[in-house]
């Protein structure tokens, strides 16, 4: 498969970004083991794609298209670059397939790629710490109005305009905080594999954390009650 190919093909296989990305829900000890397994499930098919094989090309972006795509979202804050550079992404990992080799996690690999070219796409564009979260083109998801003749309106409006706060206030954050919180956040990445796709001891990761999450708090005051 040559590359205008594959960046051809790669459309047809992406799905829609749902239209509210949920917060990344911290699941058990047991979820360790499953997040063990996708990993190694990711290997096997990638290790089949180093031999050309180009249904495993297909599983693999199947598997990871979504966040991938909601990771680089929330970094430009753009559907539609979100979804172009996803594609470069994925295009990055077939062309770089024959030097692949596994040693280290899949994601991490692959959050890498999509940190290169997220942080590329930053600078090229000259972006500052602010990037605009507000949704206006056609293209992108619809906002959200509540019904308040609906049980309970008024709860889902309250939650509704706190995740578009929240979604601001990250979008705020300097680059590295944003994708520190993200992977960590949303992601649900451990400390050590954010460490090396930001290239990052573990103290700096955990001082640059606590840095943006007190600049979230300050954002978020009026949603948030004392000690929250």
């Amino acid at each position: 498969m040559t590359t205008a190919s594959l960046a051809a093909a790669i459309p047809a296989i992406f799905m829609p970004e749902p239209e509210r990305i949920p917060p990344a829900i911290h699941t058990p000890a047991s979820a360790d083991a499953a997040d063990e397994s996708s990993d190694a499930e990711s290997v096997r098919l990638m290790l089949r794609v180093k031999d050309g094989d180009e249904r495993a090309f297909e599983k693999l972006v199947e598997m990871h298209q979504n966040a991938v795509i909601g990771t680089v979202y929330r970094m430009l804050g753009s559907v539609d670059d979100a979804h172009d550079i996803a594609q470069q992404v994925f295009v990055r990992v077939w062309r770089s397939a024959p030097r692949y080799e596994p040693t280290a996690k899949f994601t991490t690999w692959l959050y890498t790629i999509t940190r290169n070219l997220v942080f590329n796409e930053t600078r090229r564009r000259g972006r500052r710490k602010e990037v605009s979260m507000e949704q206006e083109s056609e293209d992108d998801p619809p906002k959200h109005f509540v019904d308040h003749s609906v049980p309970g309106a008024d709860e889902n409006l309250a939650k509704a305009e706190f995740h578009d706060a929240l979604d601001r206030a990250i979008a705020a954050l300097p680059e590295k905080q944003r994708m520190a919180v993200i992977l960590r956040g949303r992601q649900d990445l451990p400390y050590e594999e954010i460490c090396v796709i930001l290239k990052m001891s573990l103290p700096a990761l955990k001082s640059l954390l606590f840095r943006a999450r007190n600049d979230l708090r300050k954002h978020l005051e009026r949603f948030l009650g004392e000690g929250e």
